[in-house]
């Protein structure tokens, strides 16, 4: 990884597949690039952020990002091991803690209980990132099992339901929450049909919060990425498509994560100070109208 503020070369990925989901940056040819691209001026010194699939893609790509402008951070993560210690390694090389919470925000029991950790170990809350999801392929809608549907809403949007329900009671004024949204919830995606609801549903649901949290003096924002390279990818698609990936956008290639952590960084510092209710869309140059 390196901090230099240089463009990608055009084009896709060498072919590869995981098996399992959410994905495992490790085992990743090339690895994604989660180093922020530049120095730090302190921008959340002196806060705490707790980022949901803060382990790996774009949740680690927000917890260093994060760290760098001084905050200290807790990352979710469901299962990777791995990943979260290599997280939490970039967390501390940049100067920042990091606790590593290990569950599924499908349990609003979980939730609540990292919350709580969080708030426990560092003594407050000030941003929340929702981040963490799952994504399945089905090229019809009846393909779509009562199973796919329920995990991939429960993952998706009670993930972050839920943890804003744990989360709100220990923010006080001047706090932000950034969901995580997609392309998808805008244009759809005919083999993410499940997916795209979710993504439609958040950005429904950041827009719903961002007026009553407004009297409270929380700001609501979201970032709706395009094609990123990130382990959902390998771990969603065979391997013919991830070739391929990200190569249809009018830039010609997938999006690393650090470009889109800086989005979230926006977001959750006092540059967006006037700004709540709204989404950015780093995609690589989609024209958005919404």
């Amino acid at each position: 990884m390196s901090d230099t503020d240089k463009d990608e070369p055009a084009g896709g990925q060498p072919a590869q597949h995981q098996p399992v989901q959410p994905g495992r940056e490790h085992e990743m040819t090339p690895r994604p690039d989660y180093a922020p691209r530049f120095p730090g001026s302190g921008r959340l010194a002196g806060e705490v952020a707790l980022i949901t699939g803060g382990d790996s893609g774009i949740g680690r790509a927000t917890a260093v990002s994060f760290a760098r402008e001084g905050a200290n951070v807790a990352i979710v993560y469901l299962e990777e091991s791995e990943d979260a210690a290599e997280t939490r390694a970039a967390v501390e090389a940049e100067g920042g803690r990091c606790l590593c919470v290990r569950g599924d925000v499908r349990d609003p029991a979980f939730c609540r209980d990292a919350v709580a950790r969080t708030v426990e170990a560092y003594g407050r809350l000030d941003v929340l990132v929702n981040n963490a999801a799952e994504q399945h392929v089905a090229d019809e809608i009846e393909d779509i099992t009562p199973e796919q549907l329920e995990g991939t809403f429960r993952t998706n949007l009670f993930g972050y339901v839920y943890m804003i329900q744990a989360a709100l009671p220990r923010m006080g004024s001047g706090a932000r929450i950034v969901n995580n949204g997609s392309v998808t919830a805008v244009r759809g995606s005919p083999h993410l049909i499940d997916y795209s609801a979710t993504k439609g549903a958040i950005m429904a649901l950041t827009r719903s919060l961002a007026k009553p949290l407004a009297a409270r003096g929380i700001r609501v924002n979201g970032v709706a990425p395009g094609p990123i390279w990130t382990p959902l990818i390998p771990a969603s698609f065979p391997a013919e498509h991830v070739a391929t990936f990200g190569t249809k956008t009018p830039m010609g290639r997938a999006g690393q994560p650090n470009e889109v952590a800086s989005c979230f960084l926006f977001l959750a510092c006092a540059d967006s100070s006037y700004i709540t209710g709204q989404f950015l869309h780093p995609n690589g140059g989609d024209a958005i109208g919404s």
